[in-house]
């Protein structure tokens, strides 16, 4: 990601944490090529709120498109199941609408495995390349 300057990238694992507003001002495009950027950096991406289901597949499918062998492994993606949001209209209810208001995190294929999920905590064990 181009805000940050890390001093040394072998030191550690470099977690970028996004905020909803920021993201709320992306096309789906581009969310997609944030988060892609990001974990194709070596980057686990936290995103404060989630993506919408067409936007997951879309992430999925781009993802799909990009991996190879010697360069890029893939994504490991997990959310909170989604919930009964408290702020849903009768409207989006109605019409299948679901909420995007999820924490979700996404890491290199390589470097993230997913130990435990339930709807309060994703607990994942994290590696350097």
């Amino acid at each position: 990601m181009p805000e940050t300057t890390p001093s040394d990238s072998d030191s550690g694992v470099q977690i970028d944490l996004i905020s909803g507003s920021r993201m709320a001002g992306l096309r789906s495009m581009e969310k997609i090529r944030l988060i892609l950027d990001g974990v194709r950096e070596g980057n686990i991406v936290i995103l404060e709120e989630g993506l919408s289901p067409d936007e997951e597949s879309k992430l999925i499918e781009v993802t799909m498109t990009e991996i190879s062998p010697d360069d890029f492994s893939g994504i490991e993606i997990e959310s909170y199941p989604r919930a009964e949001a408290a702020d849903q209209s009768f409207l989006d209810k109605l019409m299948g609408r679901e909420s995007t208001k999820k924490l979700t995190v996404i890491g290199p294929a390589n470097q993230i495995e997913t130990l435990h999920k339930d709807e309060q905590l994703i607990s994942a064990l994290v590696s350097r390349k």
